[in-house]
Formats: structure tokens, C-alpha cells, sequence
């Protein structure tokens, strides 16, 4: 086991330790350079019951763009439990209030929201303070978003409510405009802390003769791809809070597409199962017997 580990991490990057970086440990962007705005963001959540050890899928989207502004909450792949809020609309000021469903399974949800003193950073469609949302399922609290969700929580529900276990299952980003730069924040565990990502693509503009690609994780290089023209789909592994992610990119569309919108997609995806305990050293495995796997995808639109 220890000799595979060895082995493996001659090629992976230690994010935790800069001394294993392959990569100089400094910050690829420039001050002076704005990323590209994002538009949509889309987590999927995994519920399970105390009581009964039922589980459940939400999906939770927030968009933005010229016209409107708005949340969606969906349960399952049931239309019949879907749940639209646009939050900037004249005619539609509901940015408080509750609304229950019943699942073809007969379980009971229900959805307490408080957008209305909610503030919104100019580059992303999620807001940042000042609200929460509150997920009810079965009589169960099931979901908490929002920095007022503990408080409203405490507010609104005896001690004795019974709490679910909740898992971010994936996260979907969408951006949009001319500059190659995107920059956003993940967890790649339950237990573990928020990162800093920055992706960066570099052109002949910058001086350089070739495009080049640079990923960096907490101002740590994990990735730098030259002659990116070539070399426009490929895969490096990297460690993360102990953690083996895979990270992935498709870059095609941004050199050989006609259009005027070209899409490249980049991907963040742990391992668990028997996938980690292949590698990981003893000391890191998890005793739970299922680990829930967690995947971010980053969806970047150029624009000409």
C-alpha cells in the first residue's frame, strides 16, 4: 500500500503541502485582470432521513442574467415538485414565505424562504448575505442555506426537531464573456475547508507564443498546460484535504468552433470507495464504509 502511494504521488500534486507541489507557489493572476462574470450556479444535495433513512435529491439553481434574476428548488426529477422565485421582478415581490409539496411517494416538503434583505455580489446570481432558505422534508430539517438559516432554524423549530444528514453532491457553474479568467470557491468534503480556485488561460496578447493554461488551488499552482492548442483535453490528479481529485479540462471548442459563443468545460471530481483506498495511506481512509463523492463542473462560455 505504502509503495503504490509513493509511487502515484510522484505525478499528483499535494495541494496541503506546498513542499510536494510540482509547481512554483505562487498566486497565476494578475490584479489588474477581471474574471469572466458568472451567470448560473446549480448544487445538487443529497438528503437522507434520521428516522426512516429515506433519500432524497434536490437540486437548487440560481441564475442571473439581462432580464431577470432567480432561484429554482427542485425535488427528484418530479415537475410536480418544482418551486420557481424570480427574485428581481416588479410584478412578483414574494421574497418571503413558505410552500409545501407532497412526492408521489407521499413524503411531505416544504420550503421556507427569506430573500428580502438578501445582498447579491455584482459578478454571480447567488447572494451572499443576508438570507436563508430552509428545507423541510417529512417534518425533518433537511436543508439549511443562507448565513440566517441557523437562526431562523432556532426561531422557527423546537430543539427536538430531528435533523438529516446532508451531502453537496455537485455543483454546476456557468460563465460568460471574453476574458479566459474564472475564479470560484469549493469544498471538496463534508468535513473539509473552502478552497480558492482560479483558472486562467494566457494568449498571445500577454506576450506569450503560445496559449497556455494554469489552475491554481489557495494561490498554489496544481497545473500549468502549454501549447493548450494541442493539448485541449487532458487530466491531472492532485490531493486535497487528503482527498485523490481528479481534474479534468476540454478545451477544444475555444480553438477549433466557428461560433461566436465557444464552451470549454473544466471538472473537479473525488474519488471515494474503492478508488481512494487503492492509494491513501491507511490513516486516511475513512472508516464509513460509503463516502459521497463530490464533483464540480465549470461550464466557460467565450465570447468574441
Amino acid at each position: 500500500m505504502r509503495d503504490k502511494l509513493s509511487c502515484f504521488s510522484e505525478n499528483a500534486v499535494n495541494v496541503s503541502h506546498p513542499s510536494c507541489s510540482s509547481y512554483a507557489n505562487t498566486a497565476c493572476v494578475s490584479p489588474s485582470l477581471s474574471p469572466s462574470v458568472q451567470n448560473a450556479v446549480t448544487s445538487l444535495y443529497k438528503i437522507t432521513l434520521s428516522t426512516t433513512k429515506k433519500q432524497f435529491l434536490v437540486t437548487v439553481a440560481w441564475c442571473k442574467n439581462h432580464y431577470a434574476q432567480g432561484l429554482s428548488i427542485k425535488f427528484g426529477d418530479d415537475p410536480s415538485t418544482s418551486f420557481r422565485l424570480n427574485t428581481n421582478s416588479r410584478l412578483f415581490r414574494k421574497k418571503k414565505g413558505s410552500k409545501v409539496f407532497e412526492s408521489p411517494e407521499s413524503s411531505k416538503m416544504e420550503i421556507i424562504w427569506d430573500l428580502s434583505r438578501a445582498k447579491y455580489d455584482a459578478t454571480g446570481p447567488e447572494p451572499v448575505d443576508g438570507f436563508y432558505i430552509l428545507v423541510m422534508v417529512d417534518s425533518e430539517i433537511g436543508l439549511i442555506l443562507g448565513d440566517m438559516g441557523e437562526e431562523a432554524m432556532t426561531k422557527k423549530f423546537k430543539t427536538s426537531t430531528p435533523v438529516s444528514k446532508v451531502s453537496l453532491i455537485s455543483r454546476q457553474e456557468h460563465y460568460s464573456g471574453s476574458s479566459t479568467l474564472y475564479s470560484t470557491k469549493a469544498q471538496f468534503s463534508d468535513t473539509g475547508i473552502s478552497h480558492n480556485i482560479v483558472i486562467r488561460c494566457s494568449g498571445e496578447n500577454e506576450g506569450l507564443k503560445h496559449p497556455v493554461l494554469s489552475v491554481s488551488i489557495d494561490t498554489k499552482t496544481v497545473i500549468r498546460v502549454k501549447r493548450l492548442q494541442w493539448n485541449f483535453r487532458g487530466n491531472q490528479t492532485i490531493f486535497v484535504d487528503g482527498l485523490l481529485v481528479d481534474l479534468m479540462w476540454d478545451v477544444h471548442d475555444w480553438f477549433f468552433n466557428n461560433l461566436s459563443s465557444r464552451y470549454a468545460v473544466f471538472m473537479f471530481r473525488t474519488r471515494s470507495g474503492m478508488d481512494s483506498r487503492l492509494w491513501l495511506e491507511e490513516k486516511l481512509v475513512q472508516k464509513e464504509q460509503e463516502k459521497v463523492e463530490f464533483s464540480l463542473l465549470i461550464y466557460a462560455c467565450k465570447t468574441s
